[in-house]
């Protein structure tokens, strides 16, 4: 296990690995329901032709059509449809066509650059926000969301491998978490409200993770940041937000990257077959 060099560890890998596994259990659940359909608009998906674009058959609408509330209602959950499937959202068929990469893609660049909003918003304020840890704690909760969102696409969905995952990208800590017993004996700062099923569920998840990873702030140093010109630029009222956006997503590409190579290199997840592609 990794100590820091020149003197003892202040936070300890036992402390790390209470945090981060709270973290994944907080973050799978919530990934679940992104793939979720509540409103049977994703199953449409698999119903239609992918060639047709989203507009299609909006030009043969008649007045008649339109002034039928549940006419014009099915023709809005069409549109709908069309729009989750043209963003290729998890659990429409435009998601079970593509492949673990192309997920995992989709993960680190639209969900990660979601998240980057996220954590730039701070930045509105300048060298105020640079005082505070809160855009270091929402970084690390959405890169690690994304880590195991990563992760579960190559079929990594053992919570102790993502607990070392995220340790190794993250905090730069080789971990065997079974060496470390018990992990839940460990007081942490804890949500013990379970991720409902709500609207923007990774929103909350991303919030409940960064209370988590607040009991080691230490290490928040440690995580795939933006690049020096993007921190620089961050200090600037107003537009320090922008900065901190595109840096943060470069930050979440470079983490993005790193999961995928310690995933390849320490599970041989490239071995796991493809899912097949099947209509819900």
């Amino acid at each position: 296990m990794s100590r820091p060099a020149h003197g003892v560890d202040p936070v300890g890998d036992a402390r790390v690995v209470a945090v981060l596994d709270h973290a994944a259990q907080l973050i799978n659940p919530a990934l679940d329901l992104v793939a979720a359909d509540p409103l049977g608009l994703k199953a449409r998906t698999f119903g239609r032709d992918p060639n047709l674009g989203w507009d299609a058959g909006i030009s043969d609408w008649s007045f008649a059509d339109l002034i039928e509330h549940h006419r014009l209602l099915e023709h809005l959950r069409d549109l709908a449809a069309r729009l989750l499937d043209a963003a290729c959202v998890p659990g429409t068929a435009a998601w079970a066509r593509a492949d673990r990469r192309s997920r995992a893609h989709w993960w680190v660049r639209r969900a990660g650059g979601w998240g980057a909003v996220v954590v730039a918003a701070p930045g509105v304020l300048g060298p105020l926000a640079k005082r505070l840890p809160l855009q270091d704690l929402l970084a690390v909760a959405n890169q690690a969301l994304m880590l195991v969102a990563v992760a579960r696409e190559f079929g990594v969905t053992d919570r102790g491998v993502q607990v070392e995952m995220l340790a190794a990208v993250l905090f730069r800590r080789e971990i065997d978490q079974r060496e470390i017993v018990p992990v839940h004996a460990l007081p942490i700062a804890r949500d013990d409200v379970a991720v409902p099923a709500r609207p923007f569920p990774t929103l909350r998840t991303v919030w409940a993770t960064s209370r988590a990873v607040r009991a080691i702030p230490d290490e928040l140093d440690k995580r795939p940041r933006p690049a020096a010109v993007y921190r620089w630029l961050g200090h600037l009222p107003l537009m320090g937000a922008l900065a901190d956006y595109a840096g943060e997503r470069g930050a979440a590409v470079a983490a993005g990257e790193s999961g995928r190579r310690w995933i390849e290199e320490n599970t041989g997840a490239e071995l796991v077959p493809e899912p097949a592609v099947r209509a819900p």
